[in-house]
């Protein structure tokens, strides 16, 4: 992102320490932990959807369903938020007080004796999560010098993506030797030595005396706690349900009410005219692109290792590993290859190539092999590495420098929503496909009727006496059936997307217009 002449030298002199300071190795691996950690504690919790139905808790589906999901919708409606308040009061402390509130959430989330508090403890965990993400950006920027800030924005993609393969292995690992308490409480410790590391490696940087935007704040939490509400309720609820169609009403007025009010602000929030701005564009619907396959492969990876292969928790979680490595090989080199070619072409290869992991997915049946199925999941984390690092620079290249906090929370809100459609929509599809799969003597099984969990119908199955065995492997044929026609469907849709993300990218998308370097 270009400067004018009297704001470059501060610039400099705030990231150049980050890069030559003995400090700065010790900074990167606090900020590294930290994003990884965030994401792993979304991803990670759906492993343990099973024990925490049967737990001493005695949740109902729904309780059940929020205990879950009641990180993700605080963590996503505070992002820009927090973002905002590290850009006014200091990133490095938003960040410690992140750290500080999900250790707190973390614990007691492991100790709650009742629904309510365990709730309440995850919401807390879920603030904490997004004090840290949209700081962690800015902050990691300025441990490397100006000209390779590029390169940082890679790793910071590369560690995102890592941290919900993380969260699988992690939790998975956890839940083969623990109960589901042992997976809330084991963040506890890591964000406990993030903030000792953190706190003294980290370098404080300069504050920006803009006013906070307090209207625009809450216009905008309403709003995408509204969006937030009826994507995840969706699949449950369903899509045509009063509640989830009230929902999206109310998200679209408000969002309309928060562009209105943040137009007529000297100083908003954030400018709703930056989205005018072709780089934030692309990058935004590119990274949605993006994590919506990342987090269908998520969905599935469970579902398709431990019921139709028969795999434990431990292996189904390691099961996406190759994901990660992949990421963290390619993602660096994505940075350099579009710093020679452009953004355009690389992003545009990268999300194709996502696409056409999909489609190898979808040729995936009860006896593929785990290494023809691993081969798969390295085609998507190929696509993801190659597009995610030049998407988000782009995004945070579309704001003024003093709102680099609010940049970062768009880019990681982008990710929650991505990642938030990728669970509910390939859900809701698969559901519904693999009870169109089986065949008909079968669909009066217990849970299958409506699409209910695969491992549901396959304990039903098991009740059938000397059947058993083949109504068992019927049910895992239609799940790969109904997993194959949902994951070309989500293919088709992404690649339209994807299509109309290569056309926004234009050359230097990711670089400030003029007006922008003026406020």
């Amino acid at each position: 992102m270009s400067a004018s002449p009297s704001a470059r030298p501060a610039r400099r002199s705030a990231a150049a320490p980050g890069g030559d300071r003995p400090g700065s190795r010790a900074a990167v691996a606090a900020l590294g932990m930290c994003v990884m950690l965030v994401f792993g504690l979304g991803a990670g919790v759906n492993l343990a959807v099973g024990r925490l139905a049967t737990s001493a808790l005695h949740p109902t589906p729904t309780e059940v369903l929020w205990i879950v999901d009641s990180y993700l919708i605080v963590f996503g409606c505070l992002l820009i938020p927090s973002g905002a308040v590290g850009d006014h009061f200091g990133r490095k402390g938003a960040l410690l007080t992140g750290l500080a509130l999900m250790v707190a959430g973390s614990l007691g989330s492991a100790v709650s004796p009742t629904v309510p508090l365990l709730l309440v403890a995850r919401a807390v965990t879920g603030a904490g999560a997004a004090l840290i993400l949209p700081n962690s950006l800015p902050l990691l920027t300025g441990c490397y010098p100006p000209d390779k800030r590029g390169h940082a924005v890679a790793l910071w993609t590369a560690l995102s993506g890592g941290g919900g393969v993380a969260g699988n292995i992690v939790g998975g690992a956890v839940l083969q030797f623990f109960d589901w308490q042992a997976l809330f409480a084991v963040a506890a410790p890591l964000a406990a030595i993030g903030i000792v590391v953190a706190a003294k490696s980290l370098p404080r940087v300069e504050r920006h005396q803009h006013p906070m935007d307090a209207g625009g704040v809450f216009l905008l939490v309403v709003a995408v706690f509204c969006v937030l509400f009826g994507i995840i309720e969706g699949p449950e609820l369903g899509w045509a349900s009063p509640a989830v169609l009230l929902s999206f009403a109310a998200g679209a007025l408000f969002l309309a009410l928060f562009r209105r009010y943040e137009l007529r602000r000297e100083q908003p929030l954030l400018d709703p005219r930056v989205f005018r701005h072709s780089g934030m564009r692309a990058g935004t619907l590119g990274i949605i692109v993006s994590f919506v396959a990342m987090y269908s492969v998520f969905f599935l990876n469970g579902q398709y290792l431990m019921n139709v292969k028969d795999y434990p928790a431990v292996l189904a979680g390691l099961g996406t590993a190759p994901l990660a490595v992949v990421i963290f090989l390619v993602s660096p080199r994505a940075a350099r290859l579009a710093d020679r070619y452009g953004a355009r072409p690389v992003v545009g290869c990268g999300l194709l190539v996502v696409v056409v992991g999909l489609g190898l997915f979808s040729l995936c049946r009860p006896g593929t092999a785990y290494v023809l199925y691993a081969g798969c999941i390295v085609v998507v984390g190929v696509g993801s590495g190659l597009s995610n690092p030049p998407l988000s620079q782009a995004i945070v290249g579309s704001v003024p420098a003093h709102q680099a906090g609010v940049g970062s929370g768009v880019n990681s809100f982008s990710r929650e929503i991505g990642g938030a459609l990728g669970f509910a929509v390939f859900g809701t599809l698969l559901n519904a496909r693999f009870a169109e799969a089986l065949p008909a003597g079968l669909r009066h099984l217990e849970g299958t009727s409506g699409g209910q969990a695969l491992g549901t119908a396959l304990r039903g199955a098991e009740r059938s006496g000397t059947a058993a065995a083949r109504l068992s492997a019927q049910i895992r044929e239609a799940f790969t059936t109904g997993m194959a026609e949902s994951l070309r469907l989500i293919g088709l849709l992404l690649l339209v997307a994807a299509l109309l993300v290569i056309a926004w990218l234009r050359p230097h998308a990711g670089e400030p217009t003029t007006s922008q370097e003026k406020h």
